[in-house]
């Protein structure tokens, strides 16, 4: 491999410059030369920073492709035939976020539900973003409205300046259309906040010294009474300073609001309760290491991660079980009932419930179905709904009232058509996007590789029709917090990269979505089994899959890219340690990489119990074997790695990559680096740094890897 760009043709030299300490074990801070770069806005990390962006831009951005898919790329995102789709639906109403290139930051507006779905729907517009930003000089981006059923009339808007994930939360009236004058506001944190009752909220929020857990999120639940200061809100739980976090939140069924305080002492462990009247609680009794999913006819609704005992008999994990809330409200221990049971095949990725029903979205080797589930004196009755098959599917929303459910519906060669879903009769269809691409073009195929353990691996795969023999291929993965990953259409593939799926694919290559273990595309086993001491299960996989295209003549060794993002730069940096033979080029978004220091940074605690604390020499010892930062090594042997990321993302902290990036630099090694000074983990703040990065991407592939790379 050559070193071709700038930012690696000064390496040595910049290396003499600030390297502090030999580039040995690094198993202590002390250890570290490149600690500094962790100072996020630090003056001197900021300008390391400018320079690795400027070299990379230097040489990508004067490939001949990079001006055409750049402008490509920003048409995509901006077309305005786009599905407009529902962020919530409110009685006989529906709202959306729209962005586009007059809209960068997007409009959020209102429309009948009537001329929703005739497929002709009269927006009115709420909030200007991109407007209210320059008004109020800020660069607002937009997290979110939580508006308070059944009225829908007051709303919690949260915004996000820079797009970190702390919030500012304001009150907003939909009748005025206007921020509300000593409305509830909150200033910017990590805030957990939600309607109590029209006068009352449940806050959790930074308060200073002692509020917050050592992940960074509330470690107190509050009753904030309107008219009154926040410094006189009423505490009613509290979490321990180790947890995660703490929240209170409302669902309403029927006409009844039920109201729950959460306390998450582990990432994958909860402890619920019932909040009464008063504020009081009454503890549920689900499995702590159970997901809340929904409540439906006084029943609240849970889907098992462990095997769990009933009356009736051991529950297995992935299955769906109900309890009396009522019961709960008597102080008795309600039997749960089983609502659904995933076949081996099988495993439930989203619940939602409309008035009468309950929504579940299947994967069944990880091809999406629907199914609708009504409760009765004989238990609960299942309907498949006759939607495509071999597709992914996305529950986008469910109507208050009346028994609707939206659905997405696509795959990497069929654009997302939104249906509407009675319980009963057939879906509708009620907006598509248009074909950017000719998909006749290109096949579309689901695969199966053995890993290492002899575990029978998914992966989809499109190539151009009538291609023969190997060609460059980017695997895109995750693997890991039960987080499926399902087949998009092309414009939409890897996740943040925009259309850089459709960009590779056009250019004649292979594109490869990797099932991979840690993800839930089997349930709860398919996480477990990546888990702590068992993560190499998930590297595995992914050199399965990659061994896999080599066997079949599908691929070559280095003319393979791995692509991953948070997560997913665990995944991609062990991966190209271990087999630098297999992979040319390295895509790593947003990544954590030191996993000795990532609990140490931002969220980074929060989530010690996916892969370990390395705090505790047992867990080190098992972590230092493929932990990314600790494992790189010097050489010109290794794949040309791209890091893209925001310094403004305050979940996975930017010096994961920057420090990454120095030690290429210090080894010489080339390495393409993109830091964007906002959008938060989401990376980019509109569709122009999106399509940017898309550009920047592909004029990397085809230099490291595709038909022209040396």
């Amino acid at each position: 491999m050559t070193q071709t760009t700038p930012v690696a043709r000064f390496a040595l030299a910049a290396a003499l410059a600030f390297t502090a300490a030999p580039l040995a074990a690094q198993e202590t801070d002390a250890d570290d030369p490149y600690i500094w770069l962790e100072e996020i806005q630090g003056e001197r990390a900021l300008a390391k920073v400018d320079q690795w962006n400027a070299d990379t831009e230097a040489v990508l951005t004067a490939q001949p492709e990079y001006p055409l898919a750049k402008a490509w790329a920003k048409q995509i995102l901006d077309d305005t035939r786009q599905i407009a789709m529902p962020d919530a639906i409110m009685g006989d109403q529906v709202t959306n976020l729209w962005r586009d290139a007059d809209n960068p930051r997007g409009l959020w507006r209102i429309a009948s539900l009537d001329s929703y779905m005739a497929g002709a729907p009269e927006w009115r517009v709420l909030i200007d973003v991109d407007r209210l930003g320059e008004e109020e000089g800020e660069s607002w981006i937009w997290h979110g409205a939580d508006c308070l059923a059944p009225e829908y009339t007051r709303c919690l808007i949260s915004l996000s300046p820079g797009g970190t994930d702390a919030d500012v939360v304001r009150e907003f009236d939909i009748g005025t259309g206007a921020f509300v004058e000593s409305g509830f506001t909150l200033p910017e944190a990590k805030s957990n906040v939600a309607w109590f009752d029209r006068d009352t909220l449940f806050v959790g929020t930074d308060e200073g010294a002692g509020s917050l857990t050592d992940s960074g999120y509330p470690r107190l639940v509050k009753l904030w009474q309107r008219g009154t200061e926040f410094a006189e809100a009423r505490q009613i739980a509290e979490g321990e300073q180790t947890d995660i976090s703490m929240n209170g939140f409302s669902i309403l069924d029927g006409d009844t609001r039920w109201r729950f305080v959460r306390r998450g002492p582990s990432f994958w462990t909860s402890q619920y309760s019932l909040a009464r009247e008063d504020g009081t609680l009454a503890p549920l009794p689900l499995p702590e290491d159970a997901e809340f999913e929904a409540v439906l006819g006084g029943q609240v609704i849970a889907k098992l991660n462990s095997a769990f005992e009933t009356p009736r008999g051991v529950a297995q994990p992935g299955t769906l079980l109900a309890w009396s809330l009522e019961d709960v409200l008597r102080g008795s221990d309600p039997d749960p009932v089983v609502v659904f049971r995933p076949s081996e095949t099988q495993a439930i990725e989203e619940v939602a419930a409309s008035e009468n029903k309950l929504w579940v979205k299947v994967l069944d080797d990880v091809s999406g179905k629907l199914i609708a589930l009504t409760p009765g004196a004989e238990g609960w009755a299942a309907r498949a709904m006759d939607l495509p098959a071999n597709s992914t599917l996305q529950i986008a929303e469910t109507s208050g009232e009346g028994d609707t459910a939206f659905v997405t519906v696509e795959n990497m060669l069929t654009p997302p058509t939104l249906y509407a879903v009675p319980s009963e009769g057939q879906p509708v269809a009620i907006a598509s996007e248009p074909a950017q691409f000719d998909a006749d073009k290109f096949t579309f195929e689901q695969k199966f590789a053995t890993s290492k353990d002899g575990t029978k691996v998914p992966y989809y795969l499109v190539r151009p029709k009538g291609a023969e023999g190997p060609l460059p291929t980017l695997i895109h993965a995750y693997g890991g917090f039960r987080a499926a990953q399902t087949p998009k259409y092309l414009t939409a593939e890897p996740y943040r990269s925009g259309p850089l799926g459709l960009f590779w694919v056009e250019s004649g290559n292979a594109y490869v979505l990797a099932n991979i273990r840690g993800g839930g595309e089997y349930g709860p086993r398919w996480h477990e089994d990546a888990l702590r001491d068992k993560r190499q299960n998930s590297f595995d996989d992914f050199h399965a899959v990659a061994d896999d295209l080599v066997a079949n003549r599908l691929a070559s060794p280095g003319r393979i890219a791995a692509s991953g993002r948070s997560n997913g730069g665990v995944l991609v940096g062990a991966v190209a340690n271990q087999r630098p033979d297999l992979y040319g080029a390295i895509i790593s978004g947003s990544p954590l990489i030191d996993m000795k220091r990532y609990n140490k940074l931002l969220a980074g605690a929060s989530w010690m119990a996916e892969y370990g604390n390395p705090d505790v020499p047992e867990d080190w010892a098992f972590m230092r074997a493929w932990s990314p930062y600790q494992n790189m090594r010097d050489g010109p042997d290794v794949p040309a790695a791209f890091y893209y990321l925001s310094t403004l993302d305050d979940r996975v902290h930017p010096g994961h990559a920057r420090k990454a990036a120095a030690k290429h630099e210090a080894y010489g090694q080339t390495f393409y680096y993109h830091e964007y000074r906002e959008g938060g983990h989401s990376v980019g703040s509109d569709h122009e740094e999106d399509a940017k990065r898309a550009a920047l991407l592909l004029a990397y592939l085809n230099r490291e890897i595709g038909s022209g790379a040396e």
